[in-house]
């Protein structure tokens, strides 16, 4: 009687562990998504629109600690059939360590007011100021942010909204598969609001999407986001569709000549 070889035994144990660890990802996966959408599909309200987003960013990568970044941004309303607001935005990143970073950024926006009897585009500035979190679980990538942000209405005393906001994100990323799932949620918390009724918890967002990385031409990115208003009567709901694109240029050191 001819006994199995023993490592091939043991080459049969460790497919059958990694088929296992391979099923239970993909129905997290799949759970997290059908919680994501079943979310959404019960959300909708009559005071629902629906949007499209378009990013353009260039990063600038000067070393292992700092990077500093420019964006533009154009978002449509009303059935992305009218401008919503376009922007410029600058940024800087710094890394504390492999984990943790630390960013500011500043925000110029141009908003199309089309609502009331004085419509038209208005002046607003925003300042953020971010900490962030992220570590790897086996194929999983997980993301924590913590948001400060103050925007104002440039020309208009008094008028400043106050923000904190918490992002979580959830990657995937499959073995010989470049379009890795992400899934993010994030809540919006008001502070120091004049009539106090509308601090607390105000908007909160959930984000399905993916990208594709090139080395030679940047990187591409495409994401459905449902965000929806809280402890409001009429809570205002927007379905909206992303297109990004981002380019990285990394500083390149100069190799010292040897004397």
């Amino acid at each position: 009687m001819n006994l199995p070889n023993k490592n091939k035994l043991n080459n049969m144990n460790y497919k059958s562990i990694n088929t296992i660890k391979m099923n239970i990802k993909s129905k997290i996966i799949l759970i997290t998504i059908a919680v994501l959408f079943t979310n959404l599909s019960f959300s909708q309200t009559n005071n629902s629109d629906f949007s499209t987003w378009f990013s353009a960013e260039l990063n600038y990568k000067l070393n292992k600690k700092w990077t500093f970044s420019v964006q533009e941004q154009l978002r449509l309303k009303e059935d992305a059939s009218t401008t919503d607001s376009y922007f410029t935005q600058l940024g800087a990143t710094y890394s504390l360590t492999k984990n943790f970073d630390v960013a500011v950024g500043y925000r110029y926006i141009k908003s199309n007011d089309t609502e009331g009897s004085i419509q038209g585009y208005e002046d607003f500035s925003r300042l953020q100021f971010d900490l962030s979190y992220q570590h790897k679980v086996e194929d999983f990538s997980l993301k924590y942010r913590l948001r400060y942000q103050t925007k104002n209405q440039l020309g208009v005393p008094d008028n400043s909204k106050d923000d904190t906001r918490f992002k979580t994100s959830l990657g995937y990323n499959i073995k010989g598969w470049k379009l890795d799932p992400k899934v993010s949620a994030e809540i919006f918390n008001r502070m120091g609001a004049t009539n106090t009724s509308k601090n607390g918890f105000s908007k909160y967002r959930l984000t399905i999407g993916t990208s594709y990385n090139t080395k030679k031409i940047g990187k591409f990115g495409l994401f459905y986001r449902f965000e929806k208003e809280m402890n409001t009567t009429n809570p205002a709901a927007n379905n909206i569709l992303g297109l990004k694109y981002s380019y990285t240029i990394k500083n390149k050191k100069k190799k010292k000549k040897k004397a």
